[in-house]
């Protein structure tokens, strides 16, 4: 071979290695991307949040007893895209929820930052209070009947309904009137089993561990929907844009989150009353519209429900 074909071989090569190259990034820079946090803006509202005066810490023995350990004991997640998601860059875990626990250390201890999360999932929230392990649990957390005989809860701070989540391009399903002899995934633990077996009694049910799970069993097709809160799935498709679809409309009754406490704590006043300063001042709206809205599209913060209603 001569040099001159030695030479040709070597362009085209390098042409084609060009086009190839040039083809994936654009077709990486053309895959929708999720919305993340403005973390500028959360840093900043957390640490202009309000802060109790001496008595009224002084006043609950729960807050007396979280200032004298110097820490907040929080149960919660750190894979909730819009409520408590981990940012690894700088260790920081911003959302709803996050937002919340957070505002509720500096208001107690004078910095947002004195907090320690242990992660829960729907069947360890309650077990994390009544060991005593936490002080605290912020986790789209709803309030029942059957969770108030163990616990109880400061709030609601949020509301939601349920909704389908299915695969993307799925027209099999179309709501929750479609799940009829269908493979149904929920979380145990959850509203969701008590919720399908009201709402689509012919479903078949699976029940996961966490809402990891339950989606994976989706994307796998070996769930063909999944059942759960209308925000945790909201929660999902802002984080994985173009993985999932909601089917028809949201259902069922009103699910109120509340924050969870030790049965009979004087806590819950407390914490009751640290959600009508945050409420009041405009703190939560502006936390909803940075962790929520400005995610999702939404451009004004729903009205904050009644607290101890």
């Amino acid at each position: 071979m001569t040099n001159h074909q030695t030479a040709s071989r070597i362009t085209a090569f390098v042409l084609i290695l060009t086009l190839v190259l040039t083809l994936s990034f654009s077709t990486f820079a053309e895959e929708p991307q999720a919305v993340t946090i403005d973390k500028e803006a959360f840093d900043a509202l957390i640490a202009s949040g309000p802060v109790a005066d001496d008595e009224t810490i002084a006043a609950s023995a729960w807050a007396t007893a979280v200032r004298e350990a110097g820490v907040l004991r929080v149960g919660g997640t750190r894979t909730s895209f819009l409520f408590s998601q981990l940012d690894e860059t700088d260790n920081g875990i911003r959302g709803f929820d996050a937002g919340l626990y957070q505002l509720l250390a500096r208001y107690i201890l004078g910095d947002e930052t004195k907090f320690e999360l242990t992660q829960v999932t729907s069947s360890t929230r309650e077990s994390v209070l009544t060991s005593g392990q936490v002080d605290a649990v912020f986790a789209t957390y709803s309030i029942t009947p059957s969770r108030q005989e163990v616990i109880s809860f400061a709030g609601p701070y949020y509301t939601s309904q349920q909704a389908v989540l299915v695969k993307a391009g799925n027209t099999e399903i179309s709501g929750i009137e479609s799940l009829a002899d269908k493979n149904v995934a929920t979380q145990s633990g959850s509203t969701g089993p008590s919720i399908l077996a009201e709402y689509a009694p012919d479903a078949i049910v699976q029940e996961f561990e966490d809402d990891i799970q339950a989606r994976t069993a989706v994307e796998q097709g070996r769930a063909d929907a999944y059942v759960t809160d209308y925000t945790l799935i909201l929660n999902s498709i802002v984080k994985n844009p173009g993985a999932y679809a909601i089917a028809g409309d949201v259902f069922g009754p009103v699910d109120p989150y509340g924050i969870g406490l030790p049965k009979d704590s004087d806590g819950v006043a407390f914490v009751n009353a640290f959600l009508q300063t945050i409420i009041g001042d405009g703190t939560w709206a502006n936390l909803w519209q940075i962790s929520l809205g400005d995610r999702t599209g939404i451009d004004t913060a729903p009205e904050a429900p009644v607290i101890g209603e």
